[in-house]
């Protein structure tokens, strides 16, 4: 068998890994065994695509591929040990925009080199492996530009998702979208321009420019209860910013290892856009925010909120056949997902049947929630998904929201000027008993109020969320 033959057989074995590692990572029991399995398939990609580089006659090459590796392990592992649950949508959001930007450089890089004269000398020769020229340089400025978009949009949800002041509220100024129109009408106008004439070398970084500029624009806007479908759309573009610097490249399985994460990426985005009764457009050009008709949290709470405590919530439970365990946003940031096993096998241990109910997008990322209940071994049988839940609530005994807003905010169902409108919700507040834990009465990510908490069947235990449920395991225990 010959060299690239050889070469051939590995990214053929690395794309079925690629795609048996995916099936994988769709079920919480062989996540790992799913996530091994895509490392190795990388791991045969790589050694494979050095074996079939020029850099065999340079070693040189080698030191600064070694070095490369060296300094991104260990960026990689510090980042793994010290980096929380709670932060993973925000370290997902960098991932994407890295990649995005790997994407730029590379295709920037190989265009700088690229030789038209002996490409079409190639093609002319009927090289089965060369491309047209044409299609190279259009395919590098694509990369170039999904890839711009990519890495500032995800910088950009990266503050928005840290919540750094300056990104907590989109940043205004006149005619957004005719500007965004426009800019997009320059790039189209660029990449006309350079497949037309592709010896200009700036142009490609001309493009750059401009995305880059696309990027920030497209996603400031978006507001913070988006997130989640703007995190995976992102993860969308940095697989097809991949992929078109696969072509550039004429490498098989990076066009293959890109094509299947931008198609899972834009897959993942149609369930989150139909998860928030949303179309991607709106997402992209709407704006999520309260509108200057949504009523003050003085009026929807007024005096008619009642608070509990971990004792009264444990007689509840006494009295319960049937509680549903809803996790939010705030269960991830006070890792309280530990406690909530201990607790769930505390009502599980007195005959209650127990079941957690998952939000589509609830926390910062999609499957959020599902990870961190899978981290604290919780059965997945356990875990029901909003859809299959719903009809049931108004048989539940006892609802135990745990940091939770926007998705169980029955404005939703309500007002039609309220910025989550027609998003499908929980149905808690139809359960017999609702108790939320929260710190306080702060709103969710939607910055609107909730109804909810001032509903004569909700009990408002006002504390950290771990403490909480301990408390609450502690109590249900007596």
């Amino acid at each position: 068998m010959d060299k690239i033959a050889l070469i051939l057989l590995a990214y053929l074995v690395a794309a079925i890994l690629f795609i048996l590692g995916l099936k994988g990572l769709t079920h919480p029991r062989s996540a790992v065994r799913g996530n091994l399995i895509g490392a190795l398939g990388m791991l045969l990609a790589i050694v494979a695509t050095l074996f079939a580089g020029e850099l065999i006659d340079n070693p040189s090459g080698y030191w600064l591929i070694g070095i490369g590796l060296v300094i991104g392990s260990v960026i990689g592992g510090v980042l793994a040990v010290r980096v929380q649950m709670t932060a993973m949508p925000q370290m997902v959001a960098l991932f994407n925009g890295f990649g995005g930007a790997a994407s730029v450089l590379v295709a920037g890089a190989e265009l700088a080199v690229f030789d038209l004269a002996k490409n079409a000398e190639k093609v002319a020769a009927g090289d089965p492996q060369a491309l047209p020229g044409g299609f190279i340089v259009f395919t590098g400025l694509l990369a170039g530009l999904i890839g711009a978009v990519t890495f500032w949009g995800s910088l950009v949800a990266f503050a928005k998702l840290e919540e750094y002041q300056s990104f907590k509220k989109p940043i205004r100024y006149p005619a957004q979208q005719p500007i965004n129109a426009l800019l997009g009408v320059i790039v189209l106008g660029l990449l006309v321009a350079g497949v037309m004439n592709p010896e200009i070398g700036w142009i490609y970084w001309l493009v750059v420019v401009v995305a880059s500029v696309l990027g920030f624009t497209l996603v400031n806007p978006i507001g913070g209860a988006d997130m989640p479908v703007v995190i995976a759309l992102l993860n969308s573009y940095s697989g097809l910013a991949a992929a078109a610097t696969g072509f550039v490249l004429n490498n098989s399985v990076l066009i293959i290892a890109g094509s299947l994460v931008g198609a899972s990426g834009v897959i993942l985005t149609q369930i989150m856009c139909k998860a928030m009764n949303r179309s991607l457009a709106h997402v992209l050009f709407g704006v999520l925010e309260a509108s200057e008709g949504s009523a003050t949290a003085d009026e929807v709470y007024g005096g008619r909120v009642k608070a509990t405590s971990a004792d009264e919530v444990a007689m509840l439970f006494d009295t319960a056949r049937s509680v549903v365990i809803v996790p939010g946003y705030g269960m991830a940031v006070a890792q309280a997902q530990h406690a909530v096993r201990d607790l769930y096998n505390v009502l599980e241990s007195k005959g209650i049947d127990v079941e957690f109910a998952i939000h589509p997008v609830a926390g910062r990322m999609p499957g959020h929630m599902n990870v961190l209940l899978a981290e604290a071994e919780i059965p997945y049988e356990k875990l029901k998904e909003m859809d299959e839940i719903n009809p049931s609530f108004p048989q539940v005994d006892v609802v135990l929201v745990i940091g939770a807003n926007d998705v169980v905010n029955p404005v939703a169902r309500t007002d039609p000027s309220s910025p989550i409108a027609g998003m499908p919700i929980l149905d808690v507040d139809k359960a017999k008993t609702v108790v939320v834990v929260k710190r306080s009465l702060s709103p969710g990510f939607a910055g609107i109020p909730n109804p909810l908490f001032a509903a004569d069947n909700c009990l408002m235990y006002f504390a950290d969320g771990k403490k909480a449920v301990l408390d609450l395991v502690v109590a249900a225990k007596q």
